[in-house]
């Protein structure tokens, strides 16, 4: 009969994952002039967040999956969110013929 070992990664693992993802996210964010390095940028943001509710719920609720549901919605407001700012761009692109965040000043007086 041949056991079964159960190598179980610690918990700690993923929150420095989701971590890495969420500053990566951040610093695409703050430095990135490309409105799609944006757009990808906070999906990453988004992506670390569902890390951290999966990896809760497995830790925390045992059988329950609340983390998993909380997980579907935010992906359900990712793909939303991807729709529209890509529907956004595509618009600003062919008024303005650039996608770079500089010279959107359509708010401007």
């Amino acid at each position: 009969m041949v056991e079964s070992i159960n190598y179980q990664i610690p918990l700690s693992a993923f929150l420095v994952l989701a971590s890495l993802l969420f500053c990566i996210g951040v610093w695409g964010l703050i430095n990135s002039r490309n409105a799609v390095r944006v757009l990808m940028s906070i999906e990453l943001m988004l992506n670390a967040v569902n890390i951290n509710l999966m990896s809760f719920s497995a830790y925390l609720d045992g059988d329950l999956i609340r983390g998993q549901v909380f997980s579907v919605f935010v992906i359900t407001v990712a793909a939303a969110e991807a729709a529209v700012g890509l529907a956004i761009l595509l618009s600003l692109y062919r008024n303005r013929i650039t996608i770079d965040m500089e010279n959107f000043n359509l708010l401007r007086w």
